[in-house]
C-alpha cells in the first residue's frame, strides 16, 4: 500500500511530487464551500446553543480579566470548569461583532472548515490529493462533526488543533524536522487549553510514528521528541503557572475544583476522575455513577453510535489493511507513518471512550472523526489502485459491504425517519461491494462508474444523518446528533436546571436591569446554567453559586453573607438545590446559602421565578 510500491503512485505523494490537476483544486474549493454552507446555514436557529459557554463569552466581551480566566460572569466570581482557549475565540468575536448567536457560533463553523482543509492537506502529503479529498469529505459528512462545528462547546477548537498537530507531525517525519515536530507539540499544548487532558490521547500515535519513521538516527529522533515534549509542556503549562501564581483573592474561583486549584481541576474532575468515575463535585458522580455501560462496543450503543459509528468498522479494517500492505516497506515509509499517526489516534481515543467510568457525553466522539476520515479516505484510494490484487480487491469490497450493513443497522434505529433509506443503502451497498470485487475485469469507464456508485452508497447513510443533524436546532449542555427535533435541548423554562437554561420573562429581565450600577452582581442563583440564562437576557453579571453543578464550595456562606452586607448582590433567584436531585458529591454550601436566604428574606414570584430582594 505504499506510494513507492504502487505502480499508480498518487500525483502528490513523495514518490511523485507533481501539481494537482485543475479539477482537483476546484474539487477542494467545492468541498470547503459545501462544508462552510453545511456548518453555517441557519446557525441562529440554535440560539445561544450551550448557554453556559455563551454567558462566559458575554462576560469575556465585557471584561478582559473575565476573558483571560474564562469567568462565568464579568464580575469574575467563578470560572467555567474548563481551560478557556475556546472562550477566548468566542469572547473576541463577541467584542468585535456584538454578543449574539452568530458571533458566538460562526467561529465554530470556521473551525470546522479549517479542520476539513487540514485533514485534506495532511492526508494528501502521504497518500495524494484524491485520498485527501475523500478524507475531507468523510469528516464533513460525520454527524458528530456537523453537531459540534455548529455548537459552542470546546470540542470544535480541540479537533482543529489536533488535526493541525497531525499535519505538523507528517511534515516533521518527511525530513526529520525538529521545527515541525515542535510545532506539533505547541498545537497539542494549546489543545490542552481547549479541553485539558483529552488532547493528550493523540500523543502516543504521533510519537510512535516519528520514532519509527523519521529519516534520521535513533538518538536524534529521541532528542527531537524530547524537544516537542518540552514545547507541549510550555505551551500548555504557562497558563496553569500564571493562574497558580496569581493571588487567589484577586482572581475568580476555579470552577469545577473543590480547592480553588486549576491543577486539581486538571487532574481530578476533568482528568483521571473521568477515567475512574471518582469525580468529586459531579452530580451523579462516583465510580459507576450512571454515565452508561462501558465496554468494547460502547461506541456502537444507542447514545454514541449516531454521531460516529457509521464508518468506524471500515476505519479499523482500513488500518489493518494498510499495516499489512506496508509490512515490508522501509522504516521511513511515509504511508505507514501516516497509518501510525491516524491509527494511534483512533485506537487510544476509542479505547479511553469505551472504558472510561466517569462523565462522558455522545458529542465527545467528534474527536474520533478526523482519524476515521483519514483512514477511510486513504484506504479507498490505495485499495482502488491495487484492485488487480485479489486481496486488495477483497478488502475494498468487504469494507464497502461492512459499511453498508453498519449503516443499515444504525438507520433502523431511526425507524420513523426516512424509512426507505436503510434498505436502499443496504441494497446498493451490497450490490456495489460484489461488483467492485470484479472491477478489474471491467472497462475503465464501467469500473469508475461503479466506484462512484459505491462511494454514494458509502456516504449516503452518514451524509443524510449529518444533514439532518445540521438542520436540527441544538441547545443545552448535552447535544447529540440526529434528526429528532428535541435532541440536545433539555430543560429550559423559567428556572432552568442543571442541564437546561433559565428563560426569564420580560418582567424578570426588566427587574434585573434596574439600578445595576449600584451592584456587582444583578443577582445570584444556584448553578451556572441558571445564571447563564438570566445573565444573557439581562446583560448583567449573575453570580453562579456553586458553579456548574452547584457543588463547588464557592461562595462560602460567610462570603455570600459579606457580599450581601456590602450591597454587592441585588437579588437571589430560584428555590435552590431541589432541581439537581440528591445524587451528588462535593460541597453543600449552595444549599446552606439557599436556606439562609429563605430564612432571612421575603420572597415574591416574578414570571414564575422565586425572587428574594437582598437589599440591606
Amino acid at each position: 500500500m505504499t506510494a513507492v510500491a504502487t505502480p499508480e503512485a498518487p500525483p502528490n505523494s513523495p514518490a511523485a511530487p507533481r501539481r494537482e490537476p485543475r479539477w482537483m483544486r476546484l474539487s477542494l474549493v467545492a468541498l470547503l464551500a459545501a462544508t462552510a454552507a453545511l456548518y453555517a446555514w441557519d446557525l441562529s436557529a440554535s440560539g445561544w446553543a450551550n448557554s453556559f459557554y455563551s454567558a462566559a463569552a458575554q462576560a469575556g466581551s465585557q471584561s478582559w480579566k473575565a476573558l483571560f480566566f474564562g469567568s462565568s460572569d464579568a464580575a469574575n466570581g467563578i470560572t467555567v470548569d474548563k481551560t478557556p482557549a475556546a472562550l477566548w475565540v468566542m469572547s473576541l468575536s463577541a467584542r468585535l461583532f456584538g454578543v449574539n448567536s452568530w458571533s458566538i457560533l460562526v467561529p465554530q463553523a470556521l473551525m470546522g472548515v479549517g479542520a476539513t482543509w487540514l485533514t485534506y492537506a495532511t492526508v494528501r502529503r502521504a497518500s495524494g490529493a484524491a485520498a485527501g479529498l475523500l478524507a475531507g469529505t468523510v469528516l464533513t459528512l460525520t454527524p458528530a462533526a456537523a453537531l459540534i462545528f455548529r455548537f459552542n462547546n470546546p470540542d470544535a477548537l480541540l479537533v482543529l488543533l489536533l488535526v493541525a498537530a497531525a499535519y505538523c507531525t507528517v511534515r516533521a517525519i518527511e525530513k526529520a524536522s525538529p521545527k515541525w515536530l515542535v510545532l506539533a507539540g505547541v498545537a497539542v499544548g494549546f489543545g490542552f487549553l481547549a479541553k485539558m487532558l483529552q488532547t493528550f490521547l493523540v500523543v502516543p500515535g504521533f510519537a510512535l510514528a516519528y520514532l519509527v519513521a523519521a529519516p534520521t538516527g535513533l538518538g536524534k529522533r529521541l532528542l527531537h521528541l524530547l524537544s516537542a515534549a518540552v514545547a507541549l509542556v510550555v505551551s500548555a503549562g504557562w497558563y496553569l503557572a500564571v493562574v497558580a501564581l496569581w493571588p487567589a483573592a484577586d482572581r475568580p474561583y476555579i470552577g469545577g475544583s473543590q480547592n480553588n486549584s486549576f491543577l486539581e481541576l486538571t487532574l481530578g474532575y476533568n482528568g483521571f476522575g473521568r477515567i475512574t468515575g471518582d469525580e468529586t463535585g459531579s452530580v451523579g458522580g462516583g465510580a459507576g455513577g450512571g454515565w452508561g455501560s462501558t465496554g468494547l462496543f460502547r461506541l456502537f450503543g444507542s447514545e454514541m453510535a449516531g454521531g460516529i459509528a457509521w464508518l468506524l468498522p471500515a476505519a479499523v479494517l482500513a488500518l489493518g489493511a494498510g499495516l499489512w500492505f506496508t509490512r515490508r516497506a522501509p522504516r521511513t515509509d511515509r504511508s505507514r507513518a501516516a497509518l501510525l499517526i491516524w491509527g494511534g489516534w483512533l485506537i487510544v481515543t476509542a479505547a479511553v471512550f469505551s472504558f472510561m467510568g466517569g462523565i462522558i457525553h455522545p458529542y465527545y466522539t467528534v474527536a474520533l472523526a478526523p482519524a476515521i476520515a483519514a483512514l477511510v479516505g486513504t484506504a479507498i484510494v490505495q485499495l482502488w489502485r491495487l484492485r488487480n490484487d485479489p486481496v486488495a480487491s477483497g478488502l475494498l469490497s468487504g469494507g464497502l459491504a461492512l459499511s453498508a450493513v453498519t449503516m443499515y443497522v444504525l438507520l433502523l434505529r431511526e425507524s420513523s425517519w426516512l424509512p426507505w433509506l436503510a434498505p436502499t443503502v443496504l441494497i446498493i451497498g451490497l450490490f456495489s461491494a460484489v461488483a467492485l470485487f470484479f472491477s478489474s475485469h471491467l472497462s475503465r469507464v464501467a469500473a469508475r462508474s461503479l466506484a462512484v456508485v459505491g462511494l454514494v452508497a458509502l456516504l449516503a447513510g452518514t451524509g443524510a444523518y449529518t444533514v439532518a443533524t445540521a438542520a436540527t436546532p441544538h441547545r443545552g449542555a448535552i447535544p447529540s446528533a440526529g434528526p429528532a427535533s428535541n435532541r440536545g435541548m433539555p430543560g429550559g423554562g423559567p428556572a432552568g436546571g442543571l442541564l437546561g437554561t433559565s428563560s426569564p420573562g420580560t418582567a424578570l429581565t426588566a427587574l434585573l436591569t434596574q439600578n445595576t450600577g449600584k451592584y456587582t452582581w444583578a443577582a445570584a442563583t444556584v448553578g451556572s446554567n441558571n445564571a447563564a440564562g438570566y445573565q444573557l437576557a439581562s446583560g448583567q453579571p449573575v453570580l453562579a453559586v456553586g458553579g456548574f453543578n452547584g457543588t463547588d464550595p464557592y461562595p462560602t456562606l460567610e462570603q455570600f453573607q459579606q457580599y450581601v452586607h456590602d450591597g454587592k448582590i441585588h437579588y437571589f433567584l430560584g428555590e435552590g438545590m431541589t432541581m439537581f436531585g440528591g445524587n451528588s458529591s462535593g460541597s453543600d454550601l449552595s444549599q446552606q446559602i439557599v436556606d439562609w436566604v429563605a430564612a432571612n428574606y421575603q420572597s415574591t414570584t416574578v414570571d414564575g421565578v422565586v425572587v428574594y430582594d437582598l437589599t440591606p
